[in-house]
């Protein structure tokens, strides 16, 4: 009997230390959780942001070049607008074209990134931001634009160098935000709802771009 009121006490002695040690366990797990949200709530307040170094890129391989400020939103993204979906463009037009066209206020447009035929990839805009290039508010908010350079009917201006650098930029921007690697997160500004464009266009091949961001995505996994 002596024996199992001790047993009986210990086992109440080991229960309510793993109470306690339990509870402070959740506790300490709550106290994260809600360090986390209060983390995220912060920078939704108006006028607080994110530190930010000048010249600072998103992505290793870019070269900085800023975008006029008329041509983007500030923002602190993805906490105050999350991000799931890379949009393609082609410039129409030459790599140094669309950089001219990025820095002039006046023409209320811009992307995050332009890639170039021989690979080089410049950041204009930081992905914390909101860029104008989808022609659509929420699709603006949600995404990274990458503009590629050459025209629609040239089959020819998208070069292999374009497409390794570009998917190798895609597969970081899929990594970092958690976006699938599939049509319905990595779309043409053809498929914007409301836009008049038509970019990627007819030559851009679709099924090659994503297997070489699979590839990229795997390689740095």
């Amino acid at each position: 009997m002596g024996a199992q009121k001790a047993s009986e006490d210990g086992d109440r002695r080991i229960g309510r230390r793993a109470l306690i040690v339990g509870g402070a366990a959740a506790a300490a797990g709550t106290a994260v959780l809600a360090r986390d949200e209060l983390a995220r709530l912060w920078w939704r307040i108006p006028g607080v942001e994110k530190p930010r170094e000048q010249g600072a890129v998103d992505y290793a391989g870019a070269r900085w070049v800023a975008a006029s400020d008329a041509n983007w939103r500030r923002a602190d993204r993805p906490d105050d607008f999350g991000v799931d979906m890379v949009i393609v463009h082609v410039t129409q037009g030459s790599f140094d074209s669309a950089v001219k066209a990025f820095q002039d206020p006046g023409h209320k447009a811009s992307t995050h990134y332009i890639v170039g035929q021989d690979g080089r990839v410049t950041q204009m805009i930081r992905e914390l931001d909101v860029a104008y290039h989808a022609g659509n508010r929420d699709y603006n908010e949600r995404s990274v634009g990458i503009e590629h350079e050459g025209f629609v009917d040239r089959p020819e201006d998208f070069t292999d160098e374009m497409y390794e650098a570009s998917a190798r930029l895609t597969a970081r921007i899929c990594a970092r935000y958690g976006i699938p690697v599939d049509r319905e997160h990595i779309i043409g500004h053809v498929e914007v709802p409301g836009t008049d464009h038509t970019d990627p266009g007819p030559h851009w091949d679709w099924d090659r771009y994503l297997e070489l961001v699979r590839r990229a995505r795997t390689s740095r996994a």
